[in-house]
């Protein structure tokens, strides 16, 4: 496969210009225009951020890039899908409140929100995935492919389960609908290391099946229960739990990207990555840690596996910031600290989240012609 274009820009703005402006030259450049959206339905899906997270992106990136669809005659609006995992978008109603919360509401955006997968996420589509080796039909909200164009805005940070999270995670993970999700999950287990247990009980206020009790103080995961989303991985303080599995992450990250896959397949697409508060995890998470690295900029493309290449490869040339977790990994190995950055060439996500490998996503999704890994940086200013 050739090269893809992949259109970049930095974060650096003069008088007369501001960073919006700056993203709608960037898209426009990149050709968002190319796309026939006269009368159509334009999804834009986009992350709402869990409430109590502050690293989503703010509602003015939505409202920058409807404005643009809306010029050329299409009809944008903002979708995402309900979450597997306890939370506040859980359902419709819920999601809603949330998103309206954290500033997304007609009047700030320009556009209508419509939560992909209905009330309780059961509002999909089956979509055969060609090529697909752990998924045969994906289940999709019905909003996102009822749409006539496609097009996904994504906070580029990190992520504990797929290194980091970027187009392709938000297009597979975030238009599953709630079984969607739980299929792209149920790869791999929790279990528990009774010795590092405390009985602190956070693992099971993140546990949306019910599948963790307690015995003597020490955690139990009912494997019949467990869907092995991960949240109760994060949320243990004492390293005490895991993944029955070895591949759990690797098969999630293949999901992932056969679930892109049935999104974009055939269909007019466009991709951002907003690279900028990249912080350590998900902004799923009611908290946001600090940033791991400087911000980048701005990256455009048709091509969602590129622009993640791309994305990836800018941040892994950036310092890594000592006061992070990416800092305190990386101190852990012996790294030395000088003005507040950590001198080291690991890879940023791998440092960052151990356990994960994000290359696993990127090959799967060129593999099944999602899009390139060779890609053509194009820089505007």
């Amino acid at each position: 496969m050739e090269k893809s274009k992949v259109y970049f820009t930095d974060m650096r703005v003069g008088n007369g210009s501001n960073l919006l402006l700056k993203l709608q030259k960037l898209i426009r450049t990149a050709g968002i225009g190319d796309i026939d959206m006269d009368g159509k339905f334009v999804a834009i899906k986009l992350h709402f951020g869990e409430p109590g997270n502050l690293s989503f992106l703010r509602p003015n990136w939505a409202k920058a890039v409807a404005d643009v669809v809306k010029e050329h005659g299409g009809k944008p609006f903002l979708t995402d899908c309900n979450t597997l995992y306890t939370g506040r978008r859980k359902n419709a109603l819920d999601h809603l409140d949330a998103a309206y919360e954290n500033g997304f509401t007609p009047y700030s955006t320009g556009c209508q929100i419509i939560i992909g997968d209905g009330l309780i996420g059961s509002d999909e589509v089956w979509v055969p995935v060609k090529g697909g080796e752990l998924v045969s039909e994906a289940k999709i909200g019905r909003a996102v492919m009822d749409a006539d164009v496609f097009i996904s805005l994504n906070h580029f940070k990190g992520h504990e389960c797929t290194g980091f999270g970027g187009a392709l995670k938000n297009i597979g993970m975030g238009c599953g609908s709630r079984a969607g999700k739980m299929e792209q999950h149920n790869g791999g287990k929790t279990e528990v290391d009774e010795s590092r247990c405390v009985g602190c009980r956070l693992c099971a206020k993140q546990c949306a099946h019910d599948a963790i009790s307690f015995d003597n103080k020490k955690a139990h995961v009912d494997q019949n229960k467990c869907v092995g989303c991960g949240r109760c991985i994060h949320a243990c303080r004492t390293e005490a739990i895991g993944q029955t599995a070895d591949s759990a992450n690797d098969d999630l990250c293949k999901k992932i990207a056969e679930y892109t896959k049935a999104v974009v397949d055939g269909r007019p697409q466009f991709h951002i990555n907003i690279v900028t508060q990249v912080s350590p995890y998900c902004d799923c998470h009611p908290e946001n840690d600090a940033p791991i690295i400087p911000d980048v900029g701005m990256f455009a493309s048709f091509d969602p596996v590129a622009l993640d290449a791309a994305s990836a490869d800018a941040c892994n040339a950036q310092p890594a910031y000592a006061n992070s977790v990416l800092g305190d990994n990386l101190k852990k190995h012996g790294a030395h600290v000088h003005d507040g950055i950590v001198d080291s060439d690991s890879d940023r996500f791998d440092m960052t989240s151990p356990t994960t490998n994000w290359r696993v996503t990127l090959e799967h999704a060129a593999k099944l012609g999602v899009g390139s890994l060779e890609y053509e940086l194009v820089t505007i200013k």
